[in-house]
């Protein structure tokens, strides 16, 4: 576990250095959510849940872009590679710190999200617990994606043809187990399952992933 706590706190480290590429899936998150708000006007409120989601996910895209650029950059990656046995602990460390950044921020500001565009608190409490369970399974997506694709230095696009097909189960669930109707605790469930199964084999997917990119 000491290498996970490294690795985590080496993240998150850096991110406080250079806030402004952490803060950048934020600022793309509340500035898209004010732009519908003051595109539709009062039609914004006809948005669901889908729509927060769909934001939340895009976001999710731009902060797994750098995930590993700068580690690849400075040969910090493949020391990592190399000296980090096993490498479990190590690849999880760095999905923790990349959900902390990116993920977290973002279901913690849902429900302001909500009120803007609904211009009341209704159904905030669900879709911020479905983000809770999502965004973790949408960040260690993502760090496969940006695994593949790191040494190609051609993430971007790239990177979201990859994982867009990935994506859709947990956005089609997630906006399921946000709305208060009938089969919302069997989308939870699949969430939470989904959740486990990200968290247990994300991980050597990425470092397998990474060592591939590395060769080439």
């Amino acid at each position: 576990m000491s290498v996970f706590f490294a690795q985590l706190r080496r993240d998150l480290l850096i991110a406080i250095r250079d806030r402004s590429e952490a803060a950048n899936p934020i600022a793309f998150f509340l500035l898209a959510v004010l732009l519908l708000g003051l595109g539709l006007g009062r039609d914004a409120g006809t948005l669901g849940p889908g729509a927060i989601w769909v934001l939340a996910l895009f976001a999710n895209v731009l902060a797994a872009e750098g995930l590993f650029r700068r580690d690849h950059e400075d040969g910090t990656l493949e020391q990592m590679l190399v000296r980090a046995r096993p490498l479990f602990p190590a690849v999880l460390g760095k999905l923790a710190a990349h959900w902390l950044l990116a993920g977290l921020p973002l279901a913690a500001l849902s429900p302001l999200a909500v009120f803007f565009l609904h211009g009341s608190m209704a159904g905030a409490t669900p879709l911020c617990g479905t983000l809770l369970l999502g965004t973790p399974i949408l960040a260690a997506l993502s760090a496969i994606g940006a695994a593949l694709t790191v040494g190609t230095g051609r993430g971007g696009m790239l990177l979201a043809i990859l994982v867009m097909p990935l994506y859709v189960p947990v956005l089609v669930f997630g906006v399921g187990a946000a709305k208060a109707a009938d089969g919302a605790a069997f989308a939870q469930l699949m969430l939470a399952a989904m959740l486990v199964a990200a968290l247990t084999t994300a991980p050597f997917a990425v470092g397998k992933a990474l060592s591939i990119s590395q060769e080439y």
